[in-house]
């Protein structure tokens, strides 16, 4: 212990050096329930690569593990810190290095808040389209480490596809450049994707190359209310097939907005058993939302209301983004999942949820991206109450399996962690399981980096 405090000393400032125990306590976790902590040994703030190579030198030589972190706000646990550990967080590394306009890119430090990078991009007429619903407070190498999503997937995709390059400081203390900062390019097997969604397995990002894309006319809005979830998820079957292009498609079920309407008094009707949200952001999204309309009104839309304008639109998706809020206030806590299904079984996952709401006596509210099939079911329990905890935990392993089971996944965009680890080797299976396991002992062999994340 002596020996580590004194190479990270000698090595970074003393200010990026943390000892005090109420202060590390502070980076023991992130935002997941049921995710066990440790107590970490030091927690370190590097300011630049070096001293990011410097302290994965120091714990290879002394085989301490360590722990990435970024704005803690992910929901699975992978950045959770191990007892013993060193947790490197990386929120002082917060520089945009570059924006430039004719290339459509970004480079960045992984302390970056997404937030701030898509207001400096909106400065240029651009725009980085992944927002996850923390997008205020979560960081660009958090992101990537999680391949998040957000809202706007349905048209624009996830963290991956935006993410051109990486350097990459390796277990060792090795610098690894990968990918490029042209629009193509296809040399040699794409270590880059291997990186966005590892976790901090693999490496310790230090500069991301991101993608950025013009900026896109303000998004309309447009609500429809219906009698079952399953009468909105036709509705949502029949916006995809007919080749529309919303740039966010969301779905609340009956208890989620029953919650939003107790909260903030939104004045939907009680028989609303589904809240669809429409928007696009089209040269005529007024025309768009009147198609949309009526391919909801034909599935059983009891109201429509499209939005004039954009004050109008941001009124409409006040709901959405009271919903998690909303649901934190049912009982005292929450864990939320993320299981994403192909977008024709969606109308069978909320319903096989709701079914398991009903077995386990708990309220289980779903919001869902519904136009990638990503749903986000919220199991509210009472934590200081062994039995509803319980029930909560047999309930969330429930909702896996029934996702898994309609042909999709553990995990969307929230990442694994310690979470879903034992779902994750489900998924794979033991042939996956192994060969992913082989890429971790090749980039980590002594298995330094968030160890018992994963696998």
């Amino acid at each position: 212990m002596d020996d580590l405090l004194e190479r990270l000393r000698a090595a970074l400032p003393a200010e990026a050096v943390i000892t005090d125990p109420d202060v590390m306590v502070s980076y023991g976790r992130d935002m997941a329930s049921f995710c066990a902590a440790g107590v970490p040994a030091v927690v370190v703030l590097p300011r630049t690569v070096e001293q990011v190579q410097a302290v994965m030198r120091t714990a290879t030589a002394l085989r301490v593990p360590v722990v990435p972190q970024g704005a803690r706000t992910g929901l699975s646990g992978a950045a959770n810190a191990s007892d013993g550990c060193i947790v490197l967080s990386l929120v002082k590394m917060d520089r945009i290095l570059e924006i430039n306009p004719v290339d459509r890119i970004a480079v960045v430090e992984p302390g970056v808040i997404n937030a701030v990078l898509s207001r400096a991009a909106h400065e240029h007429g651009l725009d980085y389209p992944p927002d996850p619903s923390s997008w205020e407070s979560c960081t660009i190498g958090g992101n990537i480490g999680t391949a998040s999503g957000g809202l706007c997937c349905v048209k624009y995709g996830v963290t991956a596809e935006y993410v051109l390059g990486l350097d990459v400081v390796l277990a060792d203390g090795r610098l690894l450049t990968t990918g490029r900062r042209t629009a193509k390019g296809v040399a040699g097997y794409d270590l880059t994707r291997l990186f966005v969604g590892s976790e901090g397995s693999l490496g310790i990002v230090v500069k991301a190359v991101l993608g950025l894309r013009p900026r896109p006319p303000a998004q309309l809005v447009l609500a429809a209310e219906f009698d079952s979830a399953a009468a909105a998820c036709d509705a949502v079957c029949a916006i995809m097939e007919r080749g529309h292009t919303p740039s966010l498609l969301e779905l609340m079920d009956g208890t989620t907005v029953r919650a939003v309407n107790a909260m903030a008094n939104m004045g939907l009707p009680d028989t609303t058993e589904a809240l669809l949200l429409a928007a696009f952001d089209t040269a005529d999204p007024a025309a768009d939302l009147a198609a949309v309309g009526e391919l909801c009104r034909a599935a059983g839309a009891s109201e429509v209301v499209p939005a004039d304008d954009a004050a109008e639109s941001e009124l409409l998706l006040q709901a959405r983004r009271l919903a998690l809020p909303a649901l934190e206030t049912v009982r005292t806590a929450t864990m939320i999942d993320d299981v994403c299904v192909p977008r024709s079984r969606l109308g069978a996952m909320i319903e096989g949820t709701a079914a398991i709401a009903d077995k386990h006596g708990l309220t289980i509210g779903v919001c869902a991206h519904a136009g990638d099939g990503n749903t986000h079911p919220v199991v509210c329990f009472d934590h200081q109450d062994a039995d509803e905890s319980r029930r909560a935990l047999e309930s969330f392993d429930e909702i896996m399996a029934l996702g898994l089971e309609l042909g999709g996944t553990i995990t969307g965009e929230h990442g694994v962690g310690t979470l879903k680890k034992e779902w994750l080797a489900r998924e794979l299976g033991p042939v996956g399981l192994e060969l992913q396991r082989g890429i971790k002992r090749t980039f980590d062999p002594l298995n330094l980096l968030n160890p018992g994340k994963l696998f």
